[in-house]
């Protein structure tokens, strides 16, 4: 099940627009219905394929009998006036596809979404890449590789003869190596790509073991999703050839409805993950839902930005984040404001930093990343683990670019300093006091009180440890405390008192504390 604003999102991003909605985008949508032409009997469903009608009219009128809330259809700009006066007229929601899209593309989206929702929330994808692969191998005679526009694997068929260096790479790599994308972009196979949706041979390069290949675009309407690769000796033709094409179509239909499923399962999995973070009496129980083993974790916090743009990247970084479903990932992540939270499992720091590393690899160089991870967590406490995390990634967010994000278990002590800052900058700090008193006598005096009140609080009393870190003589420092003194009263003796100075100081970090 899903509702009709979530099939308004997703196939908006397809071209595909709505002309009119006189129902509620919350309406739940449970069937699909097929327009057929041949075929009198009246079938129900909430969403209606007016497959072949002649005008936006008749597409209506066929939903009305169906009992659709929605029906689509596609056409050019001249339908868009009609498709409001009788959407409204008739309380039909009426979306508009691009002619570029084909009915068997659009009927992919949508029973993806409408018809295996339940089947992707309970984890499950509702295609197989790899079968696919495999079947798409023994129609062309050749080994294959179907990869996404970064010339990243999804799926390849299984061992085939005459496998040649190059694939192995790809394979092992789970990418095409930089040498061959530089050898294919110099053959022109990028640009045919975007281009041409015929198949292109590429002759091999024998000496760095690569034999030739055949490809072809994977399309769903203008937009590129990919590539299907045939390792081959040379052109192929005739049945294979057509095999090829056939099956670049088929492999669009399932990068489409894994696009769906994986849009349903970033809903599912976020919304079970902020139940987790927020703190829910069945922990345990949405842990295992989620497909995490029990036991301790860490909660990660990013944020990414591109100069002054806080939208884009860090919705770059969750599909990135999120990529690969079937659970094969380590963590389970949710995009909350404008923050990333992943729960990953396990107590090891080493593994919350290489899964931030690899997600800082896999964005563009011009993206700014911050980050911050928590201390170990039970499930119960995860609560607990977001906001060290939070304090983590603001910690971050004030240092250089390329300090490593701070964990909580090493940081904080830092943090905690953080915290007294961010406090005394909304005024919770004594605007009087021994160190207000000699902060406001240093200003007015050119004294170095303050500087030398810190030196002897953290050199525990010891007069040559804090004339050396100040760069003065013992003697000097006993005699400035001694005309401390007379400026406010420090009672040197009591902890208590040199406790409080300590928190004030490192609150309170003026410009001129070490002149």
């Amino acid at each position: 099940m899903v509702r009709l604003d979530r099939l308004v999102n997703v196939l908006g991003g397809y071209g595909v627009r709505l002309c009119c909605c006189p129902v509620p985008r919350s309406a739940e949508l449970r069937g699909v219905v097929l327009r057929d032409v041949t075929d009198d009997r009246a079938e129900v469903g909430d969403v209606f394929l007016a497959v072949g009608a002649e005008s936006v009219t008749e597409a209506v009128r066929g939903a009305v009998a169906a009992r659709a809330v929605v029906v689509l259809v596609r056409g050019a700009e001249e339908f868009l006036a009609d498709a409001v006066a009788v959407g409204e007229a008739e309380g039909v929601a009426v979306m508009l596809a691009d002619p570029a899209l084909s009915w068997s593309q659009l009927a992919g989206v949508v029973y993806g979404l409408v018809l295996e929702g339940r089947e992707t929330e309970s984890g499950r994808g509702p295609t197989d890449l790899f079968a696919l692969a495999d079947s798409l191998a023994d129609a062309v005679g050749g080994a294959v590789t179907i990869e996404d526009p970064l010339s990243r694997v999804l799926a390849y068929s299984g061992p085939q003869q005459e496998v040649d260096a190059a694939r192995l790479e790809t394979i092992m790599g789970r990418q095409v190596p930089a040498w061959v994308r530089e050898l294919f972009d110099a053959a022109g196979v990028r640009a045919h790509l975007v281009a041409s949706d015929e198949p292109l041979f590429v002759a091999g390069v024998p000496e760095r073991g690569l034999t030739g290949r055949m490809v072809v675009a994977v399309r769903v309407g203008r937009e590129l999703l990919g590539a299907v690769w045939v390792a081959c000796r040379g052109p192929l033709e005739g049945a294979r050839r057509t095999a090829l094409t056939d099956g670049a179509r088929t492999v669009a239909l399932h990068l489409l409805r894994l696009r769906a499923s994986a849009d349903l399962e970033r809903q599912v999995e976020s919304e079970l993950v902020i139940r987790l973070l927020e703190g829910t009496a069945d922990a345990a129980t949405v842990t295992s839902q989620l497909g995490l083993p029990p036991g301790p974790a860490r909660v990660v916090a990013v944020r990414a930005h591109v100069g002054a743009e806080r939208h884009a990247a860090v919705l770059l970084a969750f599909e990135q984040a999120t990529t690969g479903f079937g659970w094969s990932r380590p963590g389970r992540s949710a995009l909350a404001g404008n923050s990333i939270y992943t729960i990953l499992p396990g107590e090891k720091v080493a593994a919350a930093r290489d899964w931030l590393a690899a997600l800082r690899a896999a964005l563009p160089a011009n993206v700014t990343v911050a980050a911050g991870i928590s201390g170990v967590a039970a499930a119960a406490d995860l609560p607990a683990g977001r906001q060290e995390a939070d304090e983590c990634l603001a910690l971050h967010e004030t240092q250089p670019a390329d300090a490593a994000p701070p964990v909580y278990d090493e940081s904080w002590d830092e943090i905690l300093l953080q915290r007294l800052r961010t406090a005394a900058r909304v005024g919770r700090t004594p605007a009087r006091g021994p160190v207000a008193e000699l902060r406001r006598h240093d200003a007015e005096h050119g004294t170095a009180f303050v500087a030398t009140l810190r030196a002897w609080l953290e050199a525990q009393g010891d007069l040559a440890v804090a004339g050396e870190r100040l760069g003065v003589h013992g003697n000097t420092v006993r005699n400035r405390l001694r005309k401390m003194s007379e400026v406010t009263s420090l009672d040197l003796d009591d902890a208590g008192k040199r406790v409080a100075m300590m928190i004030d100081l490192a609150a309170t970090v003026s410009e001129t504390d070490n002149h």
